[in-house]
């Protein structure tokens, strides 16, 4: 029978969460530094990018939930929304029930945006994984998914 060290357990469980932390972050300054040669084209703030992709992933969202997602007023959100509005990256809908209530949606060149960034990280996410072995590979590969599954449900 083997007996099962805690400390041990908790020690290679913390090990691996730096490793994946570090890798997180070289990751994200990569992807920073590819953002803001970007950004700086398209005249928009990370607020405004981080924005474009929740609504890349929803059909609309609310102004409340904007701000909810954003962490901002909902008149700093007002703010963020209108700027991309006028940039051609968003557009303003009314819901059928209730004229009142205010929806935002993407527009083709705000998806357009999210997917070219997105495109790039997965390139180099690509490239790294090509260097390894194909078993290594194909379980860093497992390992993602489930931990973006995780995340996609509402996780953190």
């Amino acid at each position: 029978m083997q007996v099962v060290n805690e400390h041990e357990t908790s020690t290679t469980t913390t090990n691996e969460a730096g490793r994946l932390a570090d890798f997180i972050m070289f990751t994200q300054r990569s992807f920073l530094l590819d953002l803001s040669k970007e950004l700086n084209i398209g005249n928009i703030s990370y607020a405004q990018f981080f924005l474009l992709g929740y609504l890349a992933k929803e059909d609309y969202l609310t102004m409340t939930q904007i701000s909810n997602k954003m962490g901002h007023s909902t008149a700093a959100a007002t703010g963020l929304v209108d700027r991309l509005e006028k940039l051609g990256y968003v557009q303003r809908l009314h819901a059928a029930d209730d004229r009142r209530k205010g929806m935002v949606q993407i527009t083709r060149k705000g998806l357009d945006l999210v997917n070219r960034m997105r495109d790039g990280i997965a390139h180099d996410i690509a490239e790294l994984m090509a260097q390894m072995d194909a078993g290594s590979s194909a379980e860093a590969a497992a390992s993602f998914s489930e931990l973006s599954d995780f995340l996609m449900q509402g996780g953190r």
